[in-house]
């Protein structure tokens, strides 16, 4: 592994926990995944008990939570609920949609695939699972990502399920919350994909490199998005500090300072712990809760082995998705500018460009008709963009290819539509005729004398309105403008 010159040298080791909300229904149930803001359908109140794990033991952190003797209420929803929430009725089986986009994230990072899987239960106590515990299985290990400082490891990659979210937005610090919290149950049983990379990174920098690209490709397959969706974590060690965990590492910006910060911090604790802390958005992290021990593990005794089969791999695998920067080097080779690159893929329109470049192979033109034309026509007409659908486009491009109109042509058709006229009519351009559109011009020359090509440009094209070619008017104004 070599060390880039401009990346000073630390000493630390660190690995990323991220957890990824995929955009399927629920994992152990058939509700949709809908989360709600209305007033809920029913309430249920609970307090939770720690009990052994695999071990026989209970586990440190399970302990720490029950000591606050907190009660819980859980909100639930009619049609986003039902009794597996509430952990009244037992889980039906994985849903197939999540573990197939699982498992393309899992081939993505070059891991192996597990095919005969154990569900686990995992102690959780703080009130976000009404069970007492949330339901995962790990199911691909041994993968690796290329960065800049050589692969790092991906150790293993588990499917869960999401815990309830705090229907109140005040910090888990706040006095108000000691012995009560709420909850809504819209967001437990949502499937994640949890990401380990084992301490494998040793520079801030290669930390937040591996995050980005690791970030890539989740958002390469269905994977929902916005806040909340997903949720990382740092751990990090010094030579002579045990593992902390820090929550909330989400931010780029503020990745490298916050690694830094913690290092300076275990480097100067004189009674290093093992513990879990909250990242502040300053780049320090305050304590939130003693780190988990190994016995918050158990059987989950209510469903069978996970059984991936061989030929539900291979069906994955001939159908993963691309990422974004391989799909900007096919974009590039294609002919496409850069500016239009970034906005096909910010505007994620790459399969709507495939299909309209398969009508007319101008790549630049295909994605201004179909991004910024449609637009700037949609907004000058007061009408929805959406009123130009790829049917539409299509024909636009395939009676330019087949020279009934000219690219210059394709914002007036669109014009048209905007008018109410049929795509037919829209389509039927009146013309100049060459040896008039010549005259005209010539008589534009003759009484604006002195400007330049552009500004003539700009002068005939508002008098004839779309209905002369650019192209043609600049080989006229060539000969007539010296």
């Amino acid at each position: 592994m070599k060390e880039p010159k401009e990346v000073k040298k630390v000493e630390m080791r660190a690995g990323l926990e991220i957890h990824q909300q995929l955009d399927t229904g629920k994992l152990f149930c058939r509700c949709p995944s809908i989360l709600r803001n209305d007033e809920p359908d029913w309430i249920v109140k609970r307090k939770l008990h720690a009990v052994a794990g695999e071990s026989g033991e209970v586990d440190i952190a399970a302990k720490h939570e029950v000591s606050k003797s907190r009660e819980f209420i859980y909100q639930g929803y009619k049609d986003s609920c039902c009794l597996i929430e509430f952990d009244e009725q037992p889980p039906m089986e994985i849903d197939k949609e999540a573990l197939k986009v699982a498992v393309q994230i899992a081939l993505l990072l070059n891991c192996e695939i597990i095919q005969n899987s154990q569900i686990m239960r995992k102690t959780v106590l703080n009130g976000s699972n009404t069970s007492g515990f949330q339901r995962t299985v790990l199911f691909a290990k041994n993968g690796f990502i290329e960065t800049s400082f050589g692969k790092v490891g991906i150790d293993n990659i588990f499917l869960e399920e999401d815990s309830a979210r705090p229907a109140s937005s005040k910090e888990e610090s706040d006095p108000e919350l000691e012995h009560s919290k709420v909850y809504k149950l819209d967001r437990l049983g949502l499937p994640l994909v949890e990401i380990a990379t084992g301490p494998h990174m040793f520079f801030p920098e290669q930390v937040k490199e591996a995050a980005l690209k690791i970030g890539e490709i989740l958002r390469a397959c269905k994977v929902r998005r916005g806040i909340g969706t997903i949720r990382q974590d740092l751990n990090v060690s010094t030579p002579k500090h045990p593992r902390v965990e820090i929550k909330g590492f989400q931010d780029p910006k503020m990745m490298i300072e916050t690694i830094e910060k913690e290092i300076d911090r275990q480097k100067k604790n004189k009674n290093p712990v093992s513990e879990v802390r909250k990242a502040n958005v300053d780049g320090s992290s305050s304590f939130l809760r003693p780190m988990p021990g190994e016995h918050r593990m158990y059987p989950e005794t209510d469903l069978p082995l996970l059984h991936i089969s061989r030929d539900f791999i291979n069906e994955v695998k001939a159908d993963l998705p691309k990422l974004k920067s391989d799909i900007r080097g096919e974009l590039k080779q294609k002919g496409l500018s850069e500016e239009m690159i970034k906005l096909v893929l910010s505007e994620e329109k790459l399969k709507e460009f495939e299909a309209l470049l398969d009508s007319y192979n101008n790549p630049n033109f295909v994605a201004k008709l179909l991004l910024i034309l449609t637009k700037e026509v949609a907004s000058h007409e007061k009408v929805k963009q959406e009123l130009f659908g790829l049917d539409i486009l299509e024909s636009i491009l395939q009676a330019i290819r087949d020279k009934k109109i000219n690219e210059s042509d394709a914002k007036q058709v669109l014009e048209n539509i905007a008018k109410g006229k049929s795509l037919g009519e829209a389509l039927k351009i009146e013309k100049i005729d060459s040896s008039d559109m010549e005259g005209e011009i010539a008589k534009i020359v003759k009484e604006k004398p002195g400007l330049n090509a552009n500004a003539y440009m700009g002068l005939v094209m508002a008098k004839f309105k779309g209905k002369v070619s650019g192209k043609e008017v600049m080989e006229i104004l060539k000969k007539l403008v010296r």
